[in-house]
Formats: C-alpha cells, structure tokens, sequence
C-alpha cells in the first residue's frame, strides 16, 4: 500500500490542496526515489537587531542559520531522501547560499515525529536542536510550515528551548506559474527581541533517480540524534 513521502503522510488530505509542483516537489522520499535540487537566488538575506549577531554567529558553527546579509544571492537548497543510522527515512533540506565573502550553510534533516501528526526537523551538523513543525496548505495552494517546541539535546541534556531565547519560523513556499518559479520566504521571530532572520527568493527546481545520484558526501550531518 503507498504511504507517500513523509510530507504527504503528515498533511493527509490537505496535500492534494497544494499547487501541483508543490505537490511534486514535496513527494521526495524512498518512495518516489527522487530527490529534488533547486537552484535560485536569494533576493535578500537579513537578519534582526546588533543584539541577535552573537547568536546567529554561534548557530552558524554548526551550519544553523546564516549571520550575515545580502541581496541577489545564488542558492542551492539539497532535498535528497535517505534512511538515517536508526531507520528512519529522513529528507535533507540543505541549503547554500554563495554570498560574496564565502558560503553560508543551513542544515536541516526532516523526519516523521513519532505521533506521525508533524515533522520533526534536526538542525545543524551535529543535530543539537530540534523543532517540531506543523504544515498545512494556503488558500493558493501554497505550502505554510510552523515551528512549535524546539528541543536542546547534547549528551545527558535533554531541554525545552524557553521562548526567551528561541525563536518562532515561518516559511511560506509557493509557485508562480508566469515565471516557472518557486517562491520562498522564510522568518525567524522572537517574541521578546523581535525579528531574528529571514530570506526570501525564488528558485527553479530539477529531479533526479536517488539510486543513481546518492547521497553526496557532507550532506549527512556529523552526528545523528535519535531521541524525538
């Protein structure tokens, strides 16, 4: 019996609202054998008050969040489906952006939360944070994903980030039939301190036989965490 990739087995009936190539693009999984490379630019790149810099720039150490600032920025976003040391069929969402001083990386690897009712988003190489996230379909066919708790984990520690110093994320991604493009926009807030990061750009998107492509090396992060 197919199940779908883990987006479609999340979001149940409300995946067939999204535009068709959203639908495509987020059907990735072992299922399909596919994996999705997009390829754009970054209209703009920003991030929040002085204040946040020292956090970003910490998160960055470990390919979380990009510290620094840009416009008209290429891109490439690696959606590529695998199954992780513990089983479980994981999607990598690994995002480069080429600014002018060097690359900034954003890793994340996508999984189904255990209830099977959200995703379950590890950042960074080391998969220190997690967050949980909550899809669901716009009145356009675009695709909202919600971030909800976000977890801290390193050896014994096991912590709810409190909201003073975590962050809430919205990422809309859409498609613009005139140009052939996705859309993407994505913001990172503090109800505290305000606006953390953001990007938003667009992108066109080619698909290839995971079988033949595999899962290029520095993809997979450096350390894997098995607690949901």
């Amino acid at each position: 019996m197919s199940r779908g990739s883990i987006f479609r087995r999340v979001m149940g009936a409300e995946f067939g609202r999204l535009h068709p190539e959203l639908r495509r693009r987020f059907s990735v999984g072992l299922e399909s054998g596919e994996a999705c490379t997009g390829t754009g630019v970054m209209d703009r790149i920003w991030h929040g008050r002085r204040v946040v810099r020292p956090f970003l720039a910490l998160g960055a150490t470990r390919n979380i969040l990009v510290p620094r600032q840009g416009r008209d920025v290429p891109f490439v976003i690696e959606n590529v489906p695998y199954a992780d040391s513990f089983g479980r069929e994981t999607v990598s969402f690994v995002r480069t952006f080429h600014l002018p001083d060097g690359p900034g990386r954003f890793d994340a690897q996508m999984v189904t939360a255990p209830e099977g009712d959200r995703i379950l988003d590890y950042l960074g190489t080391h998969q220190h944070l997690a967050s949980d996230l909550h899809l669901t379909a716009g009145a356009g066919g675009e695709l909202v994903i919600r971030s909800g708790e976000h977890r801290f984990r390193e050896g014994p520690v096991d912590v709810r980030v409190p909201a003073v110093i975590g962050g809430d994320a919205e990422v809309r991604e859409s498609f613009d039939e005139n140009t052939g493009r996705f859309l993407i926009r994505v913001r990172v807030v503090n109800r505290y301190v305000g606006p953390l990061f953001g990007y938003e750009g667009s992108f066109t998107a080619e698909y290839a036989d995971v079988s033949r492509r595999g899962v290029r090396p520095g993809l997979r992060p450096v350390r894997e965490e098995a607690r949901a």
